[in-house]
């Protein structure tokens, strides 16, 4: 049977050729609808139809991935796709809302205004600020991730707003500055901006060079920019819109530095002209973000009332008195980076968000994308069948669940805080942040070059999205100076163990508190899904690098050194710390998302999906070998066993890509028919 339709299609192979022929010497001109009969074109199959069922309840799911909210988010979905002012644009049969990035800067900002008018007209962010309580916060954090998935500049300008501006009145501030401020915050009376950030200094906030002194025979503190250094830079909604800034500087008293403080200054009158004693300049076009006026701001000895120092922490008497409850200097300065935190918070989640986007994209199509074929006049093969392209995406995937339950874990711990609750907030958003923006990137790029040409299209949304997050990485924070952050703070409750010979409490250490976890020299497979295994080996990994950096941090004190020269001397340690902090915390989000977890299918599929994450990670991460928590003979094994997950969860890829929740508005043509949206028909329309 074989031979015989290999003789057919040889024979039909050499009709065709003998008809070609003969045209051509008798100088005929075919028809094109011969030729498109002979060499039939590719068509369209949706996944949903070829794929298998989904083995577990995606709508289970995506309350699980989602974790709070999901009528709001639905209700902010349905509240854009009804107005023409997020342009939507029909291709293939589909709309889609994304932002036209082939505007100009000054076009992108235009609309972002009238994009944040819209919102707040439709009660986009009631209560976000004169309402308090855990509810109102998951609301507006819900509201922001929706945000995110539109266009990185429209959430980005109303964070700064809401989050920066408002939320340093709220948490700086005491009810005078409540009364005055935040309900016309909250009403976008106030267009606020938040200027931290100087051209010369940056991460390190305590160097700021800004310096305001008071005036007791006025009652006034006067704001300067001594030099070109101190001018305040990439301040967002500065240069085109923002009436009012909160200028962190530092605070002189009767000659001596009480260090940084924070107050309002008012940088645009009710006309939006630039007010008395201030200068303003464009930062420029950026890689992304462009609908985001980011501007720099120079302070001429501007003068504003006592009242506008926010107090809660510090305050200054009328004749000139400092007065604090909070003696020391440094704890002083904690307080003042507090707001921070919520930005950190966001742009974790986010940033799970966008890889999310990445994901379902390229997933998609390569889900109804073809290429090659395995047997001779076979048919061409599906991409995410090839294993290669499964080693690709799908760890990726099984990374994006993981960090997705962690920016959840870490959002229930931002609205129920407590002031205990400051450090340990600060050390996990400084962890989740880095390694959530860092897995962002990476994924997008993956993404792009699996979509091949067309995710370069900007249409496809990928390449564009990679250019709108870069930022990311290094704002709220440079990810490897809050990596630094993160295993200092491990040093700090390692030595305060130590000394006080108690067990350790608190950020998930309590496992140093047992035995020390024995791997088994051989691994099978069993073992390596086993959950106790996975949080074995994350364990050990990071008791034994807070160990090694304890020990080569206190040698260097023993010789003389700092502890901030012995912490700068051990970078490396450092930086493999707080990578194995985050992978361990992000696994106990994981198993904790879990546990809440009784539908037996889905408990299946996660125990797939957690077991990819704990083993790609074990396979990338060269700390496993080079500190000797992996031999060359196991990591073989798990390497084998990565393409084995890959094999596994492919029947659920559609299914577990379905679950993100993401409207098909939000994705791009090539995440459907790409056929019809690149037809002729549809260039025509």
């Amino acid at each position: 049977m074989k031979k015989s339709n290999l003789l057919c299609s040889s024979m039909e192979k050499v009709n065709f050729r003998t008809k070609v022929l003969s045209r051509h010497l008798k100088q005929e001109t075919p028809t094109l609808n011969v030729i498109l009969q002979s060499l039939p074109c590719l068509s369209y199959n949706p996944p949903e139809l070829s794929e298998p069922a989904a083995v577990f309840d995606i709508k289970e799911m995506r309350k699980l991935m989602d974790g709070h909210n999901l009528e709001e988010r639905d209700w902010f979905f349905g509240l854009i796709l009804q107005s023409k002012l997020f342009n939507p644009v029909k291709r293939g049969g589909k709309v889609f809302l994304s932002p036209d990035y082939s505007q100009s800067k000054e076009q992108q900002r235009e609309i972002t205004m009238r994009r944040i008018e819209y919102l707040v007209e439709h009660g986009f962010s009631k209560n976000w600020l004169t309402v308090k309580g855990p509810e109102d916060e998951l609301r507006k954090l819900a509201l922001l991730d929706c945000l995110f998935i539109f266009d990185h500049s429209l959430s980005i300008k109303m964070g700064v707003h809401f989050l920066l501006w408002g939320g340093a009145i709220q948490f700086f501030g005491t009810k005078r500055h409540h009364d005055k401020w935040l309900k016309d915050t909250e009403d976008y009376v106030v267009k606020g901006c938040f200027s931290m950030t100087e051209l010369g200094h940056g991460s390190n906030v305590r160097g700021i060079e800004t310096v305001t002194t008071y005036d007791s025979s006025t009652g006034e503190f006067v704001i300067n920019t001594p030099c070109e250094s101190a001018q305040k830079y990439w301040i967002g909604g500065a240069a085109n819109h923002a009436t009012h800034t909160i200028v962190f500087s530092q605070l002189i008293i009767d000659g001596g530095n009480q260090g940084v403080h924070a107050f309002i200054a008012q940088i645009r009158d009710e006309n939006g002209d630039i007010c008395p004693n201030i200068r303003i300049a464009d930062c420029g076009h950026k890689i992304g973000l462009n609908g985001v006026d980011n501007g720099r701001i120079w302070f001429d000895n501007v003068r504003v009332p006592r009242e506008n120092l926010l107090n809660s922490v510090a305050d200054v008497s009328p004749d000139g008195k400092y007065l604090t409850a909070i003696k020391d200097p440094d704890q002083r300065f904690a307080a003042f980076l507090s707001p921070l935190t919520s930005g950190r918070v966001t742009i974790a989640s986010s940033a799970v968000y966008s890889a999310k986007i990445g994901l379902a994209t390229a997933i998609r199509y390569s889900l109804t994308r073809r290429a090659f074929s395995v047997t001779p006049n076979g048919p061409e093969v599906l991409i995410l069948d090839y294993p290669s392209h499964q080693r690709r995406l799908l760890p990726l995937l099984a990374k994006t669940y993981a960090m997705s339950f962690a920016a959840n874990h870490l959002k229930m711990m931002y609205v129920k805080r407590t002031p205990e609750m400051n450090k340990v907030i600060h050390v996990v958003s400084s962890a989740f942040k880095a390694i959530a923006s860092w897995h962002n990137m990476r994924t997008l790029q993956e993404c792009r070059e699996a979509c091949g040409g067309q995710g370069l299209k900007t249409e496809n949304r990928i390449g564009q999205l990679k250019g709108e997050y870069d930022v990311q990485s290094t704002f709220e924070g440079d990810n490897n100076v809050l990596m630094q952050q993160v295993s200092k703070a491990l040093f700090g409750e390692y030595v305060a163990a130590k000394r006080s010979k108690k067990p350790f409490k608190g950020l998930g250490l309590e496992h140093m508190n047992t035995s020390r976890p024995v791997i088994p020299s051989q691994l099978t497979s069993s073992t390596m899904r086993q959950a106790q295994f996975q949080n074995d080996i994350f364990c050990l990994r990071e008791r034994d690098l807070l160990e090694r950096f304890a020990a080569e941090v206190s040698q260097c004190q023993a010789q003389g050194k700092s502890k901030e020269y012995a912490f700068t001397l051990n970078y490396q340690l450092a930086e493999d710390l707080g990578r194995a902090f985050s992978d361990r915390a992000v696994l106990h989000t994981f198993l904790d998302a879990e546990a809440f977890v009784t539908s037996g299918p889905l408990k299946n599929v996660l125990d797939l999906v957690r077991s990819m994450y704990v083993l790609v990670t074990l396979e990338e991460d060269a700390a496993f070998l080079r500190y000797g928590y992996l031999s060359m003979d196991n990591a073989a094994i798990v390497r084998k066993e990565v393409a084995k997950l890959c094999s596994e969860l492919r029947p659920h890829a559609l299914s577990l890509v379905s679950s993100f929740g993401l409207p098909d508005a939000f994705l791009s043509p090539i995440a459907f028919n790409w056929v019809e949206a690149n037809a002729w028909s549809s260039e025509q329309n």
